[in-house]
């Protein structure tokens, strides 16, 4: 593969993870955004950001933005890492969300994470539980999948980060190939 960089913001480490794997694979560059470091992205062929969703946000998307003139003519992949299931309609509106303006082409691929509410924030415990509790009030048929696995994991502690998750992003890294559109 062309040289590349893997960016990483991951506020409980399972972006991380994926983003160590990415580099593992391809021999990319790893530069962890959450320790401060800002890389300039001219000399790469390839960009790819592993990044934690957090309230409908993509950890390191700003970071992106912000260098847009940076990412002309290059390959860039956004790998967003959350909780919830793979689920085409919630990931098409994630895209929707974060990757716009300058970013509106840049294909997203998706990755389960990690769930440990013992090495939340306060303030993330407290988010969680709430929606918890104004889910759990829903009638379960009507749950959405990530309704569905907010209340399933309640009072858990559950890893779903599988590096099979990676290969459309390998694959688009490889070939140019673009995850499927719904």
């Amino acid at each position: 593969m062309n040289t590349g960089i893997v960016l990483c913001r991951s506020k409980y480490g399972a972006a991380r993870r994926y983003a160590d794997w990415v580099a593992q694979e391809t021999g990319f560059f790893l530069a962890d955004l959450d320790k401060g470091e800002k890389p300039d992205l001219s000399p790469y062929g390839a960009v790819v950001l592993c990044g934690g969703v957090y309230a409908s946000s993509v950890g390191g998307v700003s970071f992106l933005k912000k260098r847009a003139s940076q990412l002309a003519g290059k390959q860039v992949a956004v790998f967003a890492v959350g909780a919830s299931p793979w689920d085409e309609k919630s990931v098409e509106e994630l895209r929707r969300k974060n990757l716009t303006g300058p970013l509106a082409q840049v294909p997203l691929f998706y990755g389960r994470g990690a769930w440990d509410e013992s090495r939340m924030t306060l303030l993330d415990r407290t988010l969680c539980r709430g929606l918890q509790r104004a889910v759990a009030g829903k009638d379960p048929a009507t749950l959405e999948p990530w309704e569905a696995a907010l209340l399933s994991a309640r009072g858990t502690v559950c890893d779903w980060t599988d590096r099979a998750s990676l290969a459309p992003l390998l694959d688009y890294l490889a070939g140019g190939h673009t995850p499927p559109k719904g």
